[in-house]
């Protein structure tokens, strides 16, 4: 058998193998959004966490998004519309920096926005599958690769933190010194 053959044969073999490994790694479907090709979303796409919490990264078919969970629990996009004044909630997860308005219409799916950062980004998170605290801190170091942009969440009505936090966050309160 002449060597060209064998490698047609060796190649033919192969790819029944190769369409079952990639039919493995089939990724989420996700639209960018409209700011997606911003240069600062890159910055926060490159420093995307393999886990949050404990799922595990995916691929996804759109630039600047991210997703986690089997099933789907966590989705990130970059580059969603920047949020100018709201009386959406604001919160804060301790520690991070990062400001985000809170939607909450389609509970126990929360969409958070990022408040006061330019480009704006968006985290939809499955309360169900995950604490959005977690998956909020856990993201919360790609976000901050986004430019401050002089919008902040301003008076203590509009900034929730701590032990403040709605229970869907699922954040330990920190015990009170007793006198």
């Amino acid at each position: 058998m002449s060597s060209r053959r064998s490698r047609a044969l060796g190649f033919a073999l192969l790819l029944p193998l190769l369409a079952v490994l990639s039919g493995c790694t089939t990724a989420v479907s996700l639209e960018a959004a409209p700011d997606a090709n911003n240069p600062d979303c890159a910055n926060v796409t490159v420093r995307l966490p393999d886990t949050v919490g404990t799922l595990d990264a995916l691929e996804t078919d759109a630039q600047a998004t991210g997703a986690w969970g089997d099933p789907v629990a966590v989705i990130l996009r970059c580059g969603v519309e920047v949020p100018g004044p709201s009386t959406q909630l604001c919160i804060e997860i301790p520690g991070t920096g990062i400001s985000w308005l809170l939607d909450d219409t389609d509970a126990p799916n929360y969409r958070y926005t990022s408040y006061g950062r330019d480009p704006a980004v968006s985290v939809a998170v499955n309360t169900e599958i995950i604490s959005a605290g977690v998956a909020l801190d856990d993201l919360a170091n790609a976000v901050s690769f986004t430019p401050l942009n002089g919008r902040e969440c301003t008076g203590f009505a509009d900034t929730v933190t701590g032990d403040d936090l709605d229970a869907d966050l699922d954040l330990e309160p920190t015990p009170s010194p007793t006198p």
